[in-house]
């Protein structure tokens, strides 16, 4: 884990932005989800490129309830933010629709900036929005999402953060609407396309065949999709791979496995959990410690 001032990760501190710099090298970013800083950080630890700030994982988090669309502009910019300052790895963060019209959408983009963030992006999704894969999804019409997103395209100027156009017109309109869809949004000047919803191994493959230019690609665990592996996906030439869901769900799991057990036996089942010296080393205890020494504390 980086030292240094407790609390400060490398977006804080530098205009460079290391998915940028991938994305131009053709490299793929693979991007597992943390619904927190502290699962960022596991992230991180583990190697990956980068960590997806997701709006289920945040709603979750913070409110303990389902992705629809019930968390504000300011609380997920202020949720990205926390996240950026715990890692030195690119944040990719949900903006959800942009939170209002233009002037909102402007206002996103430039929160996120400030933030540290190295890419979000932006849906078609009607206000409120829901998780994309759940249905009865509502979508803008097409002129509405590219004017979403070349708001967001001049509001950025020249800020070197990564701008995604996503659809979710897959699984409430179909493939040949989420295609169109993704064509007209890689035309407003947004850096990557995304579509999303896809939860079968086909759906990824035609995807790959038929969108132009770099893309996104979303894979939710127990989906037909999620068996591809990050071969695969590197094959099929997708730019970033996000697992929007797997460290929360596991989280999830792991903490209804211990307290069932708890319930049960009267006590913890530790097998399998962190130590507490080993939980002091993801949130990076010695180095806030070495810190506060320093400076005679």
């Amino acid at each position: 884990m980086p030292c240094g001032v407790p609390g400060q990760g490398g977006q804080d501190v530098t205009s460079e932005n290391a998915l940028r710099d991938r994305l131009s090298l053709g490299l793929l970013t693979v991007a597992p989800g943390a619904p927190d800083p502290m699962t960022a950080r596991i992230v991180q630890a583990q190697g990956f490129d980068a960590v997806y700030m997701t709006g289920l994982g945040a709603t979750a988090l913070r409110l303990g309830q389902p992705d629809l669309g019930l968390l504000t502009q300011t609380e997920m910019a202020d949720h990205a933010r926390s996240i950026v300052r715990a890692v030195d790895i690119p944040v990719i963060a949900d903006a959800d629709t942009g939170y209002g019209g233009a002037l909102n959408v402007a206002r996103t983009v430039r929160e996120y900036m400030q933030g540290g963030v190295a890419a979000l992006h932006l849906e078609d999704q009607v206000s409120p929005k829901r998780c994309g894969q759940l249905a009865g999804v509502r979508l803008v019409s097409p002129e509405e999402g590219v004017a979403r997103l070349s708001a967001a395209v001049e509001a950025r100027g020249t800020g070197d953060m990564v701008l995604i156009g996503r659809t979710d017109a897959l699984q409430a309109m179909g493939m040949d609407e989420a295609v169109a869809r993704a064509s007209r949004y890689r035309d407003t000047g947004v850096d990557l396309v995304f579509v999303d919803g896809v939860k079968t191994r086909a759906e990824v493959e035609t995807i790959a065949k038929r969108v132009e230019g770099p893309k996104v690609l979303s894979l939710v665990d127990g989906t037909d999709a999620a068996h591809l592996t990050v071969d695969d996906v590197r094959e099929l030439g997708f730019s970033v791979v996000m697992y929007a869901v797997t460290t929360l769900f596991a989280a999830a799991r792991a903490t209804q496995d211990a307290l069932t057990a708890l319930k049960a036996q009267g006590r913890p089942a530790s097998a399998g959990a962190l130590t507490y010296a080993e939980f002091c080393e993801v949130v990076d205890l010695a180095g806030h410690q070495a810190f506060a020494h320093r400076h005679g504390e």
